[in-house]
């Protein structure tokens, strides 16, 4: 009995020795299927491979359905290109080459519009130069009318604003002293009004009593003078120079001979107050009038001064002793005359 299961025993070894190893392994295995913690280590990895799995089966199948449209599409498209070919090609082409020839076109119209320009520009020129030299040449031409007017001014009843240029401008004013009854002085005595009833007057030898005029305080003995009257207000007056010693009082009647020089508007008509009187034929009304007086040559001209336009001279007139400026209102409703203040 000692001796069963001994190794030395040939029968022992071939049916017995088997058994107790089979028991062995089988135990084992059980042992570690049935351990808590490792079956649920391998129900977790075996959901994961299972997940796994099925993940790699759907993109397999996606990879599949992208395989089979890349399969239908590329002939599809490539047929499509085959087919469209000569037609497409064609028009594009055509879009092509109308886009080039448009783009010439505009580049053609450019190079024109350049060219004209260009054209023009030298056009412009050579008209500037020809206006540069008409102006050159008129500049010229006034300088020698200028030069040959200052040589005979006297001689050329034209251009009052050169005529100015040989008087001395006065800063005129009125005289009160010698004012009508029925004519106003402005405060700054440059103006001359009409007013009703007629003031009362201290009495002066000085004072026109029969006409109504008032004269300047200017007393001219030589020299050349000049100055302005407004006149454009005014409906009937005289306007001119007179000398100093004039009758004041009773009927006079305003001439050279009798020591008046003067020009006239009565009844819309323009004249001279000369012996008889001289019609004076005009363009148009008259505005602002110049008086020019030259008293070593005998001339009284007056100029309209809105257009530098000659109205009429008194000339080689024989004066001696003092002038003096002359105005002359005919009724209320005459209207203002007023002497231009110089700035000279």
């Amino acid at each position: 009995d000692g001796l069963v299961g001994s190794p030395c025993s040939p029968r022992d070894s071939q049916e017995s020795s088997p058994t107790p190893q089979f028991k062995s392994i089988n135990s084992s295995a059980l042992s570690f299927l049935y351990s808590p913690q490792l079956s649920h280590q391998y129900k977790t990895t075996g959901k994961t491979i299972a997940l796994t799995r099925q993940t790699f089966t759907l993109v397999q199948a996606d990879f599949n359905l992208f395989s089979t449209s890349l399969l239908w599409y590329f002939p599809f498209y490539f047929s499509v290109q085959l087919l469209q070919t000569p037609d497409a090609v064609a028009v594009e082409n055509g879009k092509s080459e109308q886009e080039r020839d448009s783009i010439a076109q505009e580049k053609d119209n450019i190079a024109l519009e350049k060219e004209q320009l260009k054209k023009e520009n030298e056009q412009l020129k050579k008209e500037n130069e020809q206006l540069k030299k008409e102006n050159e040449q008129f500049k010229k031409e006034i300088e020698r009318r200028k030069a040959q007017f200052k040589s005979a001014w006297r001689d050329i009843p034209l251009y009052a604003d050169w005529r100015k240029e040989e008087f001395q401008t006065v800063n005129l004013t009125l005289d009160a002293a010698t004012a009508h009854p029925a004519l106003f002085l402005s405060e700054e005595g440059r103006r001359v009004t009409w007013q009703e009833p007629c003031q009362e007057l201290p009495s002066c030898p000085e004072r026109f009593v029969s006409i109504p005029c008032v004269l300047g305080q200017l007393h001219i003995s030589s020299e050349r003078y000049f100055w302005e009257v407004e006149v454009q207000d005014a409906h009937s007056w005289d306007l001119g120079v007179c000398r100093n010693n004039v009758a004041r009082e009773g009927r006079v009647t305003m001439s050279p001979q009798n020591g008046f020089w003067a020009i006239r508007l009565y009844d819309g008509e323009y004249w001279g107050l000369t012996s008889p009187e001289t019609s004076l034929t005009l363009k148009e009304k008259l505005c602002r009038v110049g008086v020019f007086l030259d008293y070593k040559a005998g001339d009284v001209s007056f100029y309209n001064m809105t257009d530098g336009s000659h109205i009429y001279t008194f000339s080689k007139q024989a004066f001696y002793g003092g002038l003096r400026p002359l105005f002359r209102l005919w009724s209320s409703d005459s209207g203002p005359l007023t002497i231009v203040h110089s700035h000279a």
